[in-house]
């Protein structure tokens, strides 16, 4: 068993959001600009009217025609309703807010193009579509997802945790960490009566390697490479910190890691493994952790 795993530091991460729109507002950037300084507290607001006055941050509007067809059957699946797919089947035009930064802390191409997006789409009562998931993001889980004063944020409000049935249990993968630069995580074999316990697990997970990730960032020069280890320790903190609470209880297991390249163009995957092997090993961890059910 190798003690660490050397990751590479993208030079830009990139946020896409679409607001679809029945009719084109006259000056979309105005509008965003309004709009997120009457909605925005600061010190957000600080951040994303900066964002908005650089080439850091692009508004492109243009008749849905002359953009690449959203995908409605995904954003059906992750939760789109009925009344949010057809305004955007029905929009005449989308606008495409995209930004790019460095990675670290605070992810500033997010936290800008969603707050635009989102200020927009509040203002003229649109959807919002986030690019990376994809999935429409209504208006409370659009003001929720934003951080507050003290900067921090719900991370289950910025990844999703699909997860599909195999022939040998349930195989999970995250849906978000790219955002921040980190491969998503994998799990393959989960016990259906696993799923919502490992499910928090790796929730915990995530924002452990999110936080040990953004250590290694500095703000002056970005590296190269990003050491992490291999076996990390998921806590009832971690779990409770990802969904933006708080757990008094020190409980802690330990995970192994193991850098997966997957073929073709796919980028590369994290797989969540027990850092023990053995049988039943899944299941321990999760009782270890929880408790037993």
């Amino acid at each position: 068993m190798g003690e660490i795993l050397t990751l590479p530091v993208p030079e830009n991460l990139h946020a896409t959001y679409a607001v679809a729109l029945a009719a084109p507002p006259a000056d979309p950037r105005e509008l965003a600009r309004a709009e997120v300084g009457r909605l925005i507290r600061p010190p957000l607001r600080d951040l994303v009217l900066g964002m908005l006055a650089s080439p850091l941050l692009t508004i492109d509007m243009r008749p849905a025609r002359e953009f690449p067809p959203l995908p409605v059957d995904l954003l059906a699946a992750y939760g789109a309703s009925r009344g949010e797919l057809g305004a955007i089947s029905a929009a005449s035009h989308l606008l495409a807010v995209r930004a790019a930064y460095r990675p670290g802390w605070p992810p500033a191409h997010e936290w800008a193009a969603r707050a635009v997006a989102g200020a927009v789409g509040t203002a003229l009562s649109m959807p919002v579509v986030d690019g990376f998931t994809p999935e429409v993001l209504g208006r409370d889980r659009l003001e929720r997802s934003l951080p507050g004063p003290d900067g921090t944020i719900r991370l289950t409000d910025w990844i999703l945790l699909p997860h599909t049935r195999g022939p040998h249990g349930f195989w999970f993968t995250t849906n978000g960490l790219a955002r921040f630069g980190l491969p998503e995580l994998q799990t393959e074999n989960v016990p259906p009566q696993l799923v919502e316990s490992w499910g928090r697990l790796l929730n915990g997970l995530a924002r452990r390697l999110l936080d040990l990730w953004v250590e290694q960032l500095p703000v002056d020069e970005l590296p190269v490479f990003v050491d992490l280890p291999e076996v990390v320790s998921v806590g009832l903190q971690d779990v409770a910190a990802a969904q933006g609470t708080d757990e008094a209880m020190r409980r802690e297991v330990f995970v192994r890691l193991r850098l997966d390249d997957p073929e073709g163009d796919a980028p590369a995957v994290l797989t969540v493994l027990a850092a023990d092997d053995g049988p039943d090993r899944l299941e321990h961890l999760c009782a270890a952790l929880f408790g037993p059910s």
